[in-house]
């Protein structure tokens, strides 16, 4: 392994741009980033996404063994949780030994592989919705204590003191669902960006190896025009900026155009693109890495990955069918298929089980069901971006793109098996939602009725794994009965 550099961190991490598609109005290109002691990357690729540090379902050592993934995407209000009544306490993120294998904290609290980036934000993709806006100086973030201020000073302090391979400063995001900003919000919220972007770089130690992303807010490209120039006039020629992150990639035509001297840049989205088409899309206008929450949603759902840059050919002349993005496994004919979970995939849950394994795992709600669904869909997702390499590659990106449109369903299909049991800090309830675990006990019924506890009529339970027992029974006779989980048969002999 190469020891990290220590010259400044925009000129230890490197972008190389190896080929333009500028084609048919296309801004696609490839790419290859490198950063010492990490994996290269090439691109267009994507970045896994966390929670609480972690691939969900793949422990890091199988992260390093079965995904083909180069970066990983983390949110800082995922560990820095205060109780109500420690609220001085400092999250044990900050007071993580470093080793010899992990010579950066971040690396080290969470065991990620050493040949993975790291990417830091402050708040998860896609970000649950906040009750509470931004202020002057701070950002609304939601740990598992609940919603809590992050200040932009607290956020700098938390980049240094943990040191990812890459950090993206604060953005003045409007996180209130899809409310679109007014003019006089997204004015503000780019003059904030710009703000803190400036303060966070004064505040960034002069030897660190972290590299910056700009972030780029959502907002129309003339709004925010002050700020892009700052970026390309100012900051860029002091080589403090490694590369931008985008919220919107559409602004990414408009951008180009007016900051040539931004190109060169290396481009994150942070934008969830829902399928891969959108993928296509924003491959199409420049976008070089991503972040797919899709990629873990349609894996919780039971959904294995079908699709290819390249269709399979129709089965015969005249058909005309169009493909599914993906398959359910939870559905009943899967129950006897011993055939893989996508053909020609050379994953390990494709060559060691077969779809009826999984069907099996899911019914019995076993969490080997989600940690081989996880394998399967990022290997199929790594081999679709490899595809598109090799079209960009060969000048046929685009025409490829189009029979890849014309040939999948536009959405996901959804998937109607057990999901894994949500937990609090990944989820904000709001009026009028329906339990999301499906309860462990159900109501007793001598006809042999049964009927869910704490689940509202016509509303479907978003059924995962429950606990055993509920706490608030105490295994007495009485209480048992009261709650509906037995009967005392009165008259009967006491022992």
């Amino acid at each position: 392994m190469t020891d990290e550099a220590e010259t400044n961190p925009a000129e230890a991490m490197t972008f190389e741009v190896l080929r333009s598609a500028l084609i048919d109005g296309s801004a696609a290109r490839l790419g290859r980033l490198a950063l010492a002691g990490r994996k290269t990357i090439d691109t267009p690729n994507f970045f896994a996404l966390t929670s609480r540090g972690v691939v969900p379902h793949i422990t890091p050592d199988n992260v390093d063994k079965h995904l083909d993934t180069g970066g990983v995407y983390m949110a800082l209000e995922d560990f820095i949780e205060r109780p109500q009544q420690h609220q001085k306490r400092q999250p044990p993120i900050y007071d993580t030994p470093t080793t010899k294998r992990h010579p950066r904290p971040l690396h080290s609290f969470t065991a990620t592989p050493p040949s993975v980036m790291t990417i830091l934000g402050a708040r998860r993709i896609p970000a649950v919705a906040s009750p509470m806006g931004n202020t002057n100086t701070s950002v609304s973030v939601f740990t598992s204590q609940g919603f809590q201020v992050l200040t932009t000073k607290e956020y700098h302090q938390a980049v240094a003191t943990l040191q990812p391979d890459i950090a993206i400063p604060l953005a003045d995001l409007s996180h209130h669902g899809p409310v679109t900003p007014t003019s006089k919000r997204a004015l503000r919220m780019a003059e904030r960006t710009d703000e803190w972007l400036g303060s966070y770089l004064a505040d960034l130690p002069s030897l660190s190896k972290t590299a910056t992303y700009a972030p780029i807010p959502p907002v129309p490209f003339p709004i925010q025009w002050e700020y892009l120039s700052r970026l390309s006039e100012d900051l860029l020629p002091l080589k403090k900026i490694a590369g931008l992150a985008l919220y919107d990639p559409d602004i990414l035509p408009d951008l180009l155009t007016a900051h040539q001297n931004l190109t060169p840049l290396p481009r994150l989205s942070l934008s969830a693109p829902p399928t891969p088409h959108h993928i296509l899309r924003h491959i199409a206008l420049g976008t070089d890495i991503f972040t797919l929450p899709f990629l873990n949603t349609v894996s919780d759902s039971g959904l294995a990955l079908t699709f290819s840059l390249t269709p399979p050919p129709p089965t015969s002349p005249s058909s005309s069918q169009i493909l599914p993005l993906a398959t359910d496994l939870s559905t009943p004919q899967n129950a006897t298929s011993l055939t893989p979970l996508s053909k020609n995939c050379t994953c390990y849950a494709c060559t060691a089980h077969h779809a009826a394994y999984i069907h099996h795992l899911l019914s019995a709600r076993e969490m080997l069901a989600w940690t081989l669904l996880q394998m399967h869909n990022h290997a199929v997702l790594s081999q679709f971006f490899a595809d598109i390499r090799a079209s960009l590659l060969s000048n046929t990106f685009t025409e490829k793109a189009a029979l890849f449109a014309r040939s999948y369903e536009p959405e996901f299909p959804a998937g109607m098996g057990e999901r894994p049991r949500a937990r609090g800090y990944q989820y904000k309830s709001a009026g009028g939602d329906g339990k999301r675990n499906r309860p462990a006990w159900e109501k007793f019924e001598g006809d042999g009725d049964k009927k869910e506890v704490g689940v509202e009529p016509g509303t479907r339970s978003e059924g995962l794994e429950t606990p055993l027992v509920p706490d608030e029974v105490d295994g007495t006779a009485a209480a048992l009965d009261h709650m509906g989980f037995a009967e005392i048969e009165h008259g009967a002999e006491q022992k």
